[in-house]
């Protein structure tokens, strides 16, 4: 936000301005598809994130609690019924989340409505380090179980992973929407094959024959766990509540009545998610399962549970599928984010716009590039990545939970404080965990955050101040003097006699100014050639032709605009170039014209154009 509201005037002139030109046109977020998808239809269109997180969520635990011995490992029960009793908290204040504002928009929405610019860019800021990771996490967790089930692929995983990165963003560039009906059969596949897994586990008290698992060795007395590592470990399985908030930003993605069904599918969510993180957390333990370097814990519970047959390879093959178009529901929600805060003048505006396809196609380049970037940095490790994950998330929730006690304080429905209790008790308790990450995992990575988050709050600063500082400058918001017509200089650069400099000159002419050609030449002989060709050709327009002692195009013109005859005077520079037939071909122009209105735009007071020449197609 830029301190104002954004349906200011001012705010608004200066997006529009500033968003002008020939990449595409500016779309706000309220042009996408509304009312498409059933509370059904929410699981796999919305909720990927949060379902998939079983695949990652209680590795994270168990390798906190391996540090304390194999009698440790059992601690995963309680702390996880912990977790799911902080997930219902959270399911039912997003329900309050999503009565309050069912035109959507997430904790940046709250808190913008509610708590005010700061709160609204740390919001901003949060988010957009949880769509970073949640990709980052999302694609080497697919891989890990990828690679579990065929070993041989392991010293390729990083390869693998940024294979996966680069088909998802050509994918999103290209516009291919994600389809809530395309994802239903994968996520019903992964969600049944890991209940038949948890099932079939409930019915057995050893691992199947051939699970290819070595069970911890679990020693009689049981190991003595510290508070801290308690903690630890509940800060580590917290991540597989990620994603809870989803359904909430996009609640007009819903058919009639948008929010009834929203609130559906959340509470929807909750139940599936609490019982696969319960069902997985009791299989761990019957078949003391922990962590190993070269198999994933999902993939030896599920050998555990059915064996190394047909089963397994469904369920790990599924497992790789969903935590990919997991990781693809960020490249839907961070370019509009980025585009909603090109509206409030906290990004660049260039992320407010679209290209010929309905892409925000700088949002997907930036976040593929983030992304890529951390899973380079960790080797495409998933649990370098855990300590990063949650901290973002759960200041997300607790900024949301906060915002909502402010929004019914304020507005006071019926029975308003039993609605501010149950968000104030989610967000004290989101609070409380968001300080146990931060404390807990800092040293283990979680300080990227603590960096990342200020550094992005800053950033968002800096650029609203810039389109302040513009807007008041430009007069944006104010009545201008009525316009004056001006004698102008229009200056055509040309290099030699040809159809291009007759279309430039025309275009030219037609402003009804005094046009002059500008060309610098190098060579006596060259600058004779076309002073001759022009005299032959008398096109009614007088030449200058520069002879600098430099090989430099842009000095010669400077200092003819900074001439006696021509410095007082107002001045157009108009750069005639090739239009080549196809993209490859611009490969094949110099590209002096481009530098030429670079430098004169930077260094003269000359208002400068390019005039495209398009060729004749084949």
């Amino acid at each position: 936000m830029s301190g104002r509201p954004s349906h200011d005037g001012s705010a608004n002139a200066l997006r529009c301005g500033g968003e002008q030109g020939g990449d595409g046109v500016t779309e706000s977020a309220e042009g996408a598809i509304k009312g498409q998808i059933t509370s059904i239809e929410g699981i796999p269109a919305l909720s990927l994130d949060a379902i998939s997180s079983v695949a990652y969520g209680p590795e994270a635990m168990l390798v906190v609690l391996a540090t304390a011995g194999a009698g440790a490992l059992a601690k995963i029960e309680p702390i996880t019924i912990a977790i799911v009793v902080l997930l219902v908290i959270l399911v039912f204040s997003y329900r309050q989340v999503i009565a309050a504002f069912p035109e959507g928009g997430g904790c940046y929405a709250v808190s913008k409505a509610n708590l005010g610019a700061r709160a609204s860019r740390l919001g901003a800021a949060s988010l957009v380090v949880d769509y970073v990771l949640t990709v980052a996490v999302s694609i080497s967790a697919g891989v890990a179980a990828l690679v579990s089930a065929f070993p041989t692929l392991g010293p390729d995983s990083l390869a693998i992973s940024l294979g996966f990165l680069v088909v998802l963003t050509a994918l999103n560039l290209r516009g291919i929407a994600t389809s809530a009906r395309t994802f239903l059969l994968p996520t019903a596949v992964f969600m049944a094959g890991i209940y038949v897994v948890i099932v079939a586990g409930l019915f057995r008290s050893h691992p199947a024959a051939g699970a290819g698992i070595h069970p911890a060795v679990v020693p009689k007395v049981a190991a003595a766990v510290g508070v801290l590592l308690l903690l630890k470990a509940f800060a580590a399985g917290c991540s597989a509540l990620t994603g809870v908030e989803a359904i909430a930003n996009d609640v007009p993605a819903f058919r009639a009545p948008q929010a009834r069904r929203a609130m559906r599918t959340e509470v929807l969510l909750g139940g599936i998610l609490g019982t696969m993180l319960l069902g997985l957390a009791v299989l761990t333990v019957r078949f003391h399962i922990a962590p190993e370097a070269s198999q994933t814990v999902l993939s030896q519970i599920t050998g555990a549970s059915v064996g190394r047959g047909a089963i397994y390879y469904v369920v790990d093959l599924s497992t790789t599928l969903i935590l990919a178009l997991a990781a693809n529901t960020s490249f839907g929600g961070l370019p509009v984010l980025a585009s909603l805060l090109a509206r409030d003048n906290l990004v660049p505006h260039v992320f407010g716009l679209r290209a010929d396809r309905p892409v925000y196609r700088y949002g997907v380049v930036v976040l593929a590039v983030l992304a890529g970037v951390l899973l380079i940095a960790v080797n495409a490790n998933t649990n370098a990545l855990i300590p990063l994950f949650a901290i973002g998330v759960f200041t997300g929730f607790t900024l949301s939970q906060t915002g909502l006690v402010r929004h019914w304080h304020r507005e006071r429905p019926p029975y308003w404080w039993a609605r501010a209790a149950l968000n104030g008790t989610g967000a004290v308790m989101t609070a409380v965990a968001t300080v146990i990450f931060l404390v807990t995992k800092f040293t283990g990575g979680a300080w990227v955050v603590v960096i990342a988050i200020p550094a992005l709050i800053f950033l968002f600063s800096r650029i609203a101040r810039y389109y302040d500082d513009v807007g008041a400058e430009l007069g944006l918001g104010s009545t201008p003097g009525m316009p004056q017509a001006e004698d102008r200089l229009i200056v055509v650069m040309v290099a030699t006699v040809s159809r291009m400099a007759e279309a430039a000159l025309a275009t030219a002419l037609s402003f009804g100014h005094e046009v002059v050609a500008l060309s610098v030449q190098f060579d006596d002989e060259r600058a004779a050639t076309l002073q001759a060709a022009w005299d032959r050709w008398q096109p009614g327009v007088p030449l200058v032709v520069l002879r600098p002692h430099t090989r430099s195009i842009a000095a010669p013109v400077l200092a003819y605009l900074a001439s006696a005859e021509v410095r007082d005077r107002k001045v157009m520079v108009l750069i005639p170039e090739v239009e080549p037939r196809k993209w490859r071909h611009r490969l094949l122009q110099n590209q002096r014209g481009a530098i030429l209105a670079d430098v004169l735009r930077r260094r003269s007071t000359a208002a400068v154009g390019r005039v495209p020449y398009h060729l004749a197609k084949d």
